[in-house]
């Protein structure tokens, strides 16, 4: 005899967690919404990732860019300011008293030369003979008799 709000003996804390008995023991975890649910998550998930993969490349393109376009602004300022340093007349002048040892009518200008250091004997007279005559020389020593030890 069962009652409308008596628990059954299965139910020992008296919750009704199982209640419509053992159809909802025997149901599947996964059920078929949950199954739809995954292939759209799935396919909203792979067609993004192509749009999302170009962005990136992008992005990185743009950046990698920016970079050279900044390096290559830096290298117009420094050819600029060197241009402004070559045209003043300062510079002119110095350059035109260095390279063409120019001077003004009123300076005396003098030019220091100083003699050429002498080189060693031997290495002018390797310098003079040319590579094959050098090499012509050597086996010609191999060639000849072999130097003896002292004992």
């Amino acid at each position: 005899m069962t009652l409308r709000g008596a628990r059954s003996s299965s139910e020992p804390d008296g919750s009704g967690a199982s209640r419509g008995g053992p159809a909802l023991a025997g149901r599947p975890k996964l059920t078929s919404r949950a199954a739809v649910l995954a292939v759209v998550l799935c396919a909203i998930a792979l067609s993004l990732a192509y749009p999302i993969r170009e962005y990136i490349a992008e992005r990185r393109q743009i950046d990698q860019l920016q970079a050279q376009n900044a390096a290559v602004a830096a290298q117009v300022q420094y050819l600029k300011s060197q241009s402004r340093s070559l045209t003043s007349p300062a510079r002119i002048e110095q350059e035109a008293r260095d390279d063409l040892h120019m001077c003004f009518p009123h300076q005396t200008c003098y030019e220091v030369i100083t003699p050429p250091r002498p080189q060693q004997s031997g290495s002018v007279q390797q310098a003079s003979t040319p590579w094959y005559g050098r090499l012509w020389e050597s086996v010609q020593k191999a060639d000849g008799a072999p130097a003896r030890s002292g004992s």
